[in-house]
């Protein structure tokens, strides 16, 4: 991946160009993180291509130039996360030791939680998903899942509002 801090700095500036040689120059890093990461080849490619895009989108966003590598791969980590659990199409429990279960030490706790979050429609799953389990920030979410900062605070709190009911139930 490149690290030419010019070259970053550019593209973080607005230009153009040397955001497309930047994205052009770390695709290749990507694919291969992607490829580690995701179940199948396309969903390889489509995790690189949608971090791409989000690079493209939001590089002006970079806090430093040196945090550039990181966030990218950070994005293609997501991405392949998110394309994960689509597939499968189920929560996939934190481990013990994650603070979302800081309240629920018993195991019987932690399996009706896990209930809970798998009785959710994928909407609201994928929306607490991303919120509580990945701690992702709401610009965040709205941009992964293409929805208004409104929309992914209304899925946030239907979804909690059904864990409730199901977990008193």
């Amino acid at each position: 991946m490149s690290n030419d801090p010019a070259l970053i700095e550019a593209a973080r500036q607005g230009d153009e160009l040397a955001l497309l040689r930047l994205l052009k120059i770390s695709q290749p890093d990507l694919r291969r993180i992607a490829e580690s990461q995701c179940a199948t080849s396309a969903d390889a490619d489509d995790a690189v291509q949608e971090t791409l895009w989000v690079v493209y989108r939001r590089i002006g966003a970079l806090r430093t130039v040196g945090s550039y590598t990181a966030w990218m791969f950070a994005i293609v980590q997501r991405e392949c996360r998110r394309l994960m659990r689509k597939v499968r199409g189920q929560v996939e429990l934190p481990d013990e030791d994650h603070k979302i279960f800081a309240y629920y030490t018993r195991p019987d706790l932690q399996v009706d939680l896990a209930a809970a979050i798998q009785s959710l429609p994928d909407k609201y799953r994928e929306a607490i998903i991303l919120r509580d389990f990945d701690e992702c920030t709401i610009a965040e979410i709205a941009q992964t899942l293409r929805l208004s900062r409104a929309a992914v605070k209304s899925r946030i709190h239907r979804g909690r509002t059904l864990v409730r009911e199901y977990l008193l139930d």
